[in-house]
């Protein structure tokens, strides 16, 4: 049985990456890419759709023991994780080193104190838990093979195999380090290479400790910032630079309802604002990497700019449903694929735009098609921006002129006006500045309401959404506008939880609201950083600061989000771990350090 959400841990190779969950079982893993079908689907099933467990024996009856402690080592990917048994102390160190050639995860258990008997149960399923692969000897490396795909399984311990899974029963003593890999291969080519397990980890740690001396933040957050950092550097695909939503399809915003998405692509949204966080942190090596995936992205077709894409800059996505998967906690369908591809968002636009103009500002080289892929956006939404759409939140129900949407075209209007003033493009100014005009008079006259004082989702809506809670980060009006407060303090009233987080938007309990969709979800943990943002950018800066700990407090005790919480069962909820979560918590951490809002 899966265990929850928050009782996992990430390890990656910024290629792929594994979900390693207390007991020592790997629940997760798609090799040899992020989109790849999952060789342990155990997440969003069974045991019987692969898993890989590493832990102190136990009864055949009982439930694996959870560690008694567990650690990322410093500020890296390497996990670290300790059982204190009757017999003595036992640890296992957990890691994906960054891949030069086949990908591997490398799992070394140490003995601490004592005699530890120790089992390893490995139980591959290709093709997300559907097939049992081909296993067998191949000079003394047990291999398991089924149609394109190899994974090599290499141990000093003895294996054995019984009911479709290979064992290795061992004991360790103080001193003792035993290695297990496995190691993914087409299965039309040579054997890899047999592992390396210490000098791999030690290159792994070498890595990690390298890449954040670049971190440019020191305040008081430091340390959800870099692991928050380090998150966002495992979702990117460093082949790349396309960067991730999360590692996982289907994790439930709803346990138990339909809300199940596969998050494994890249949203020019979620990699847009991730690229802002990195730059403002000193990350500018991994802007240009995007900028570049996002101009092959969109190349020849800029016009039709999709929501997302996969990681290489793959345009077709499309949605399935894996029916021999029960899902997570019984929250079916599974899916793989998005079909929210194609939708009509026009806040995308804003974002990529602004994400360019962050780039530019900060002194990334200049990219000549980069400032006319800015030019040919704005040419479209000249002739769009008018239009109803799906909106920020991919809502499968009738589309609507949502407030955010116009925003964000107002953002990028006005950012490419900005770039033309630099004098780094060239472009209709005076067209553009009334078109800019044009769009926030719009929203001001049809997406507000006086009598309630509060932007609305829609125009002519009652609603309320927490998107609206970006008009003042984006510099659409300035945070002491009568109208950003009376927005501000109308979400508080309305889209909070009893414990002050904040949701996404009414989704009318059992009854299909905006998004087309049955069931509730969570608090959405993005919205309720943005909240701790303004209220900093309004004066309310103690208050922000307690609410920006209280989500603090809401990690994983390795520091990880998923993309809610639900208040009612107490846990996180959807996909795991997700950037679109880590990129505001380091966004407001570096606003309340700019504020001196911050304890201690």
């Amino acid at each position: 049985m899966a265990g929850r959400i928050e009782d996992y841990a990430l390890i990656g190779d910024m290629q792929t990456a594994a979900l390693v969950c207390r007991d020592g079982t790997v629940d997760w893993l798609c090799l040899p890419r992020f989109d790849s079908h999952a060789i342990f689907a155990g997440l969003l099933g069974t045991e019987e759709h692969g898993f890989w467990r590493l832990g102190p024996a136990h009864a055949a009856d009982a439930q694996p023991p959870s560690a008694a402690r567990r650690s990322y080592r410093g500020d890296s990917l390497v996990l670290e994780s300790e059982w204190d048994t009757p017999r003595g102390t036992v640890r296992v160190t957990d890691f994906m080193p960054p891949r030069e050639g086949a990908p591997q995860l490398i799992r070394i258990v140490e003995g601490v104190t004592g005699r530890v008997p120790m089992r390893s149960a490995l139980r591959m399923r290709f093709s997300y838990g559907r097939v049992v692969p081909w296993v067998h000897k191949h000079e003394g490396r047990t291999v398991a093979v089924a149609g394109p795909d190899s994974v090599w399984f290499d141990t000093e311990a003895e294996t054995f195999g019984k009911s479709l899974t290979t064992y290795a029963d061992f004991t360790v003593a103080p001193g003792d380090r035993i290695a297990f890999t496995i190691s993914w291969q087409p299965s039309h080519k040579e054997p890899p290479p047999l592992p390396e397990p210490e000098a791999s980890l030690e290159a792994t740690e070498d890595f990690w400790r390298e890449w954040v001396e670049h971190c440019t933040y020191h305040g008081p957050y430091r340390e959800a910032v870099v692991r928050s950092l380090i998150t966002l550097k495992a979702l990117t695909y460093a082949p790349t630079g396309g960067i991730v939503a999360a590692p996982t399809t289907s994790l439930p915003e709803d346990i138990g309802g339909v809300r199940n998405w596969d998050y494994r692509y890249t949203w020019l949204r979620d990699a847009a604002i991730t690229l802002s966080s990195l730059l403002r942190t000193g990350y500018r090596e991994e802007a240009r990497a995007w900028r570049e995936w996002l101009l092959r992205a969109v190349a020849g077709d800029p016009e039709n700019l999709q929501i997302m894409y996969g990681i290489a800059g793959e345009r077709e996505l499309g949605e399935a449903e894996l029916d021999w998967l029960p899902g997570y906690e019984a929250s079916a369908p599974v899916r793989v694929g998005n079909g929210a591809a194609h939708q009509l968002q026009l806040d995308v636009y804003g974002e990529v735009t602004e994400a360019l103009h962050l780039a530019h500002m900060t002194g990334l080289a200049r990219n000549d098609y980069a400032a006319l892929l800015q030019l040919k956006l704005i040419r479209y939404l000249e002739d769009h921006w008018q239009e109803p759409d799906e909106g920020i939140w991919e809502v499968r129900g009738p589309r609507r002129h949502f407030v955010h949407s116009k925003v964000m075209a107002w953002v990028a209007v006005d950012r490419t006006i900005k770039l033309i003033e630099s004098g780094d493009a060239d472009g209709p100014l005076e067209r553009w500045k009334e078109l800019r005009d044009d769009i926030h008079r719009d929203v001001c006259e049809k997406g507000y309401d006086k009598e309630r004082n509060t932007f609305t989702q829609s125009y002519g809506s009652q609603e309320l959404d927490a998107s609206l809670l970006l008009i003042p980060q984006m510099g659409f009006l300035p945070p002491d506008d009568k109208r950003v407060i009376g927005t501000i303090e109308a979400i508080q009233r309305e889209l909070s939880t009893p414990d002050g987080f904040i949701l996404r938007y009414p989704t009318e309990g059992a009854h299909a609201g905006v998004d087309g969709l049955p069931g509730d979800e969570g608090a959405f943990l993005a919205c309720s950083f943005w909240m701790a943002d303004d209220l900093a950018m309004i004066g309310r800066v103690d208050e922000a600061r307690k609410l920006f700990e209280k989500l603090l407090a809401l990690r994983n005790d390795l520091g990880l989000l998923a993309e809610e919480w639900d208040p009612r069962l107490q846990r996180q909820v959807g996909n795991f771990p997700q950037a679109f979560s880590h990129v505001p918590l380091i966004d407001t951490a570096l606003r309340l350090t700019a504020s001196g809002a911050y304890g201690g």
